[in-house]
């Protein structure tokens, strides 16, 4: 056979494949034409049968392509490109620097900037920060190594090797990992890291048959050593009011034995813990589970009403110090979830930037800064936000979704759907192959790395010596019309309104 019969065979081969192509997409073009003029769901469609149907594709592959191609740099939520791109460089142990100029807008209303010193701290004056305690009337307080920590991310909400990832890199970095409100999973103890053990308002993983609290399994979790801390999770800002929500298809039966439900049903827990109708109650659950576990408790809220705050201090004022909550968790109203209502997170509660100052504010007044530690999360995921966080007043800062960009996170807004790409906030063992924990553990240890060298950085440029030392006066927050005020001249000005 020669060489122009071969060819001229290919060539009658691969016109007969495409005329067949063409026949079955024409056939296809014609049964989607008829099932849209039909169906009484979609106008677009029942207009503009077969073309309609690219509307929806569209808009679909939009959620995916928009960041690489439209939004600028600095503009994108939740979080934007440069935010991003920061993580990513410092979670793969990149270089972090970038050239020409900035690229924020270092004149817009709401803007930080940090107060450089003269006289900058040398390397050689530099400390790392000291760890500190928590819990110092407790059986076994909990010496904290690390002011940047891993945020509550549940066993449901992420995928098994996502939390396996964040617990080896904990342990690389030093840092705790609170396990969310989808109880403790072993994949939260793979790594060795120091935990803390949130606790819900469906007390997930120390429940009982009835879905209330129970102290054999609170002794249980105790007991093991890595668990450092139980946090009470009264509030979440991304979906204040509201419980948390796990899909039904999420719900594996693997976690539903670790949470204590059913396999295959939504995970919803209720609106708020119902033994907890009061301060009175809170405190008294807080200690009945400092009494039963001998380690620190705390609570964690989003701010909104705030009266209640005062009434708890009164109290605990009125009880004792040790009375109080070994640290309190303000949360941001922006902070992140795997799914919510978007009303409630679009528009429920204060942001961090003006719930921080006033907590640490009202802990000054009533004499009790020193006794309660502050942690604090929501979009803590740059130096920046973290280093202004300390010269708030923070103890502490905890990042979700700053680690989950460490693990390969693309902001592609399907963790509610169980198809996330990455692997990160989906079961599907197809998507979940592609998140190789050796190397994803490695730059969750990385970013924290960069996270703590980079807020130190800030610090000797503000002339101490270690970020703790941090405080209201090594910041300025830009005003209407471009100039700047400390934090602590604001609150004068806002008091002085409120005096008027």
């Amino acid at each position: 056979m020669t060489l122009e019969s071969i060819a001229f065979k290919s060539l009658i081969y691969l016109s007969l494949t495409i005329s067949i192509v063409l026949v079955l997409c024409l056939l296809l073009a014609v049964v989607f034409y008829f099932i849209d003029i039909k169906q009484t769901r979609h106008t677009i469609r029942r207009n503009y049968p077969v073309i309609g149907r690219f509307r929806y594709i569209f808009e679909h592959l939009g959620e995916f392509f928009r960041q690489y191609f439209f939004a600028m740099d600095r503009e994108e939520l939740p979080f934007n490109r440069a935010e991003r791109s920061w993580v990513y460089r410092a979670a793969k142990d990149e270089n972090r620097t970038i050239a020409f100029g900035s690229t924020r807008d270092l004149t817009q209303s709401g803007t930080v900037i940090f107060m450089n010193s003269a006289f900058p701290t040398l390397s050689e004056d530099a400390t790392d920060a000291a760890p500190l305690t928590i819990g110092p009337f407790c059986q076994s307080p909990y010496q904290a190594p690390s002011f940047f920590n891993i945020s509550g991310m549940s066993y449901g909400a992420l995928s098994k090797p996502a939390i396996s990832a964040l617990s080896i890199g904990a342990a690389k970095a030093n840092c705790w990992l609170n396990t969310g409100e989808g109880g403790l999973s072993e994949h939260h103890l793979k790594g060795g890291c120091d935990i803390v053990m949130q606790i819900g308002t469906a007390k997930y993983g120390v429940r009982d048959a009835h879905g209330k609290l129970s102290d054999e399994k609170l002794k249980k979790v105790a007991a093991i050593p890595q668990v450092k801390m139980f946090e009470l999770k009264l509030s979440q800002g991304a979906k204040p009011g509201k419980g948390g929500i796990l899909p039904a298809g999420k719900v594996t039966e693997e976690i539903a034995e670790i949470r204590g439900i059913e396999a295959g049903k939504a995970s919803i827990s209720p609106n708020a813990h119902p033994e907890i109708k009061s301060v009175s109650d809170l405190l008294d659950m807080i200690e009945h589970i400092r009494k039963t576990t001998g380690k620190p408790v705390g609570f964690k809220a989003v701010l909104g009403d705030v009266t209640w705050l005062h009434t708890l201090f009164i109290e605990i004022n009125e009880r004792g110090e040790q009375s109080a909550p070994d640290f309190i968790t303000v949360d941001s109203a922006d902070g992140g979830t795997g799914a919510a209502p978007q009303p409630l997170m679009d528009y429920m509660g204060l942001t961090v930037r003006e719930s921080l100052p006033w907590l640490i504010q009202a802990l000054k007044d009533f004499k009790l800064r020193e006794r309660i530690r502050v942690i604090v999360s929501g979009k803590m995921l740059t130096p920046s936000r973290v280093a202004w966080a300390l010269c708030i007043g923070a103890d502490f800062v905890n990042c979700a979704r700053g680690f989950m960009f460490s693990l390969g996170c693309i902001q592609a807004l399907q963790c509610n759907k169980n198809t996330c790409p990455t692997g990160i906030t989906t079961h599907s063992k197809k998507l979940q192959k592609g998140l190789v924990v050796a190397e994803k553990s490695d730059r969750v240890a990385n970013y924290h790395k960069a996270i703590v060298y980079d807020v130190g950085m800030i610090a000797h440029s503000c002339g101490v010596t270690d970020p703790r030392k941090l405080g209201p006066q090594h910041i300025r927050i830009v005003q209407d019309g471009g100039s700047s005020l400390t934090p602590v001249t604001i609150a004068e000005n806002i008091d002085h309104k409120k005096g008027e």
